[in-house]
């Protein structure tokens, strides 16, 4: 199977082909910095570092350049409100957005643009619109008119016939010939105070959609490979941004659009009103700082290991099976890594076995980013590496071809801590029945009683414990998949 998308605007997966062979040119919405990000913001920021991450995975080049969006009603409120200066207020959650995004392990994109420091391109594309005949001034602003544009509301599968007249697209407040046209640029009225810039039009400030065509065009092109955001953005934010792009230049913009669905908390959309806007700070700066580094790894394992179309439910006891399914996956890992047991009774060519899970892996991440069947192959695999560790029958190379493998689908989803989880834990720790358990079991070994063994090591197992016999005496180690 070759790769292949999910193309919002076609409703249909589309096999992918870059424009320039071997290198993609990517654009993501990003925030809004006027407030510290909420994990929903994060399930679609997660989305795109898996896209970019499996992009170069395939052996693409890829610039990838997210916007952040500095001025708006919002930001202009805050602002006058706190008698600061835009910079100053806006910094503060910028730099809080890149520790967050560094703390969840995004790769950084090539360009994260500022809209307020763009000002001269939204200018510039504005005038071209006006030159086409798309756009026109009224009283200092200017606005797009749809219906002059007309595959308006093609790729968000509007019915614009049916709109009826005065139909607000955008939320906006300003006069205009329609109430369907957008703003491009907003004249300045008293409320803004000292927020505006100098325009052919008088002073003022660009909508909010300007931003994204001018930034994505500067850096990427007038013509890209992929553009991508939440579902909530399919319109009017990424209809408008086609229709100005467009408009202004005559070309298709962006050749494919991938959307990230909702992620809700406990069963509804997360609203300031409700008090459910959990902000990934939140989780992060916990009062017990080794466990806030846990819940992190465990949410960015939550969104990375489920399909990005899927609406997700985000509780606690989502995020703690998250991360005992991560823990499993770092402490065979470390184990791996630490192996030097080189068994006599290796029968399991472990370089078959990987390519298999490789090819299933592959596959199924070829097809949409289908991580959660991409992950059902890997713990496949898991499953038969911790047999074979438990008694052991896996020599080192064996070991390295998994650790080899775990690493390589660490670089697509980003799910492995620095050298695993720590491997070995001993008797005294363990609850006493388990301890008395684990004894037992070496104590039936010893004496060559097998079927106890396996009776121990079967009641073990379904405690949540492995046991791994070294020459120095068997470890155990938590699975976190127990049910007692």
């Amino acid at each position: 199977m070759s790769l292949q998308f999910y193309d919002t605007p076609n409703r249909t997966k589309r096999p992918f082909a870059p424009i320039e062979s071997g290198k993609v040119r990517m654009y993501s919405c990003g925030p809004t910095v006027w407030d510290y990000s909420h994990i929903g913001n994060f399930r679609g920021f997660l989305f795109y570092d898996v896209l970019k991450r499996y992009l170069r995975h395939r052996g693409y080049q890829v610039e990838h350049v997210m916007n952040l969006t500095d001025v708006d009603d919002r930001i202009v409120q805050q602002v006058n409100d706190h008698d600061t200066t835009l910079d100053a207020y806006v910094q503060t959650y910028i730099d809080g957005f890149y520790a967050d995004i560094d703390a969840l392990g995004i790769a950084r994109a090539e360009h994260y643009p500022r809209a307020t420091q763009h000002l001269p391109e939204m200018i510039a594309l504005i005038e071209r619109l006006v030159g086409n005949g798309i756009a026109y001034e009224r009283d200092g602003s200017v606005y797009f008119a749809i219906t002059r544009f007309p595959t308006y509301g093609q790729f968000a599968h509007l019915d614009t016939e049916g709109m009826r007249e005065g139909a607000r697209v955008d939320t906006d407040k300003y006069d205009k010939d329609d109430a369907r046209d957008f703003v491009l640029w907003k004249a300045w009225v008293e409320a803004d105070g000292e927020l505006a810039w100098d325009s052919p039009w008088g002073r003022g400030r660009p909508g909010w959609h300007l931003e994204c065509s001018c930034m994505s065009m500067k850096y990427l092109g007038e013509t890209f490979d992929i553009h991508t955001g939440g579902v909530d953005l399919i319109f009017p934010h990424h209809q408008n941004e086609i229709a100005q792009s467009e408009g202004a230049t005559g070309k298709p913009f962006a050749h494919y659009w991938l959307h990230n669905e909702f992620l809700n908390i406990d069963g509804v959309g997360m609203s300031k009103s409700l008090g459910n806007n959990l902000r990934l700070r939140d989780i992060r700066e916990g009062d017990d700082a080794a466990q806030a580094k846990r819940d992190v790894a465990a949410f960015r394992y939550f969104i990375v290991t489920n399909h990005y179309r899927t609406t997700l439910n985000f509780t606690r006891d989502a995020l703690d099976a998250a991360g005992s399914a991560r823990q499993r996956l770092n402490r065979l890992y470390g184990q791996l890594l630490r192996h030097t047991d080189d068994s006599p009774n290796n029968d399991i060519d472990w370089e078959t076995e990987v390519e298999v899970a490789r090819t299933a892996f592959t596959e199924a991440m070829d097809d949409d980013l289908n991580a959660p069947k991409g992950m059902a192959a890997v713990f496949g695999l898991v499953g038969r590496a911790e047999r074979a560790l438990s008694p052991v029958t896996l020599t080192q190379e064996g070991a390295s071809t998994l650790c080899s493998f775990l690493e390589e689908i660490n670089s697509v989803l980003g799910i492995l801590d620095e050298g695993g989880a720590e491997a070995e834990q001993r008797d005294p720790q363990l609850p006493e029945s388990l301890a008395q358990m684990v004894q037992t079991r070496q104590r039936a070994r010893e004496t060559k009683q097998w079927s106890l063994a396996d009776e121990m090591r079967d009641k073990l197992s379904l405690a949540g414990v492995t046991v791994t016999d070294t020459p120095d005496g068997p470890t155990w180690t938590w699975t976190g998949s127990g049910t007692d």
